[in-house]
């Protein structure tokens, strides 16, 4: 269980900023205020299973995101650095997306041309539910992204090939289908024979659902921020 620091407010005061952390953050962050609510465990199908492969498949088969397009979600995941503005509020946009949990988000390597797609590194800390206990801390390999979704594989502990995350994105008249799944576990080698310990000591079954409760959270936020957000920016319809 994380400590509070103290004095502490949560509500709607005063308009002020929240800007981005650094990536060494040794705590949760001071909740962000938005006015959106958060989507519910129950607003998605989700689940956990061992696969024949001994590897843990942590899945979301989540609420239409209406009025979101794949091609929205794909830029999004390219461009996580920056700040979006709230009821006067300019909110770092990674706190934004989820303004208890997110803590960080960079790009720890660019492709060539300093764009951000597969071949790319994206480093990301964060508290699931705002608990120490709960802790990503990862620079992760960007191995797919695009309108079908989006391929990353976390280094934990700074070992590649241990956990790996996967979403797709389909387009549907409402707006986006988003399915994602948390792999952990090695599926040859000394990464499998790991496997065990890791479940065990790094990544175990209750992170596993802190995980699935987070990214509900998350994922519900994008329709309220990332259609204008994206307009913005990039001047096109979506």
């Amino acid at each position: 269980m994380s400590t509070l620091a103290l004095p502490l407010h949560i509500g709607r005061g005063a308009p002020r900023d929240f800007p981005a952390y650094p990536d060494d953050r040794p705590m949760p962050a001071d909740p962000a205020t938005v006015p959106w609510p958060m989507k519910s465990l129950g607003s998605a199908e989700c689940g956990a299973e061992r696969l024949p492969d001994g590897r843990l498949s942590y899945w979301i088969r989540h609420d239409i995101l209406r009025g979101v397009t794949p091609r929205m979600l794909a830029w999004w995941f390219a461009h996580l650095e920056g700040d979006v503005v709230v009821d006067g509020q300019r909110i770092n946009r990674y706190r934004a997306w989820h303004p208890y949990d997110h803590v960080h988000a960079s790009y720890a390597r660019r492709l060539p041309d300093g764009t951000v797609g597969p071949g790319a590194q994206i480093r990301l800390r964060e508290y699931l539910g705002g608990q120490r206990c709960y802790s990503v801390d990862v620079v992760s390999d960007i191995e797919k992204l695009d309108e079908e979704g989006f391929i990353h594989n976390p280094r934990l502990f700074g070992i590649p090939g241990i956990v790996r995350m996967e979403y797709a994105f389909k387009r549907v008249p409402e707006g986006t289908l988003y399915e994602n799944r948390l792999l952990v576990g090695g599926v040859s080698g000394w990464r499998a024979a790991l496997t065990p310990l890791i479940q065990r000591f790094g990544f175990d079954q209750r992170h596993g659902l802190a995980w699935l409760r987070h990214n509900i959270e998350e994922v519900g936020l994008f329709e309220h921020f990332l259609p204008q957000l994206y307009r913005q920016e990039t001047g096109l319809p979506g």
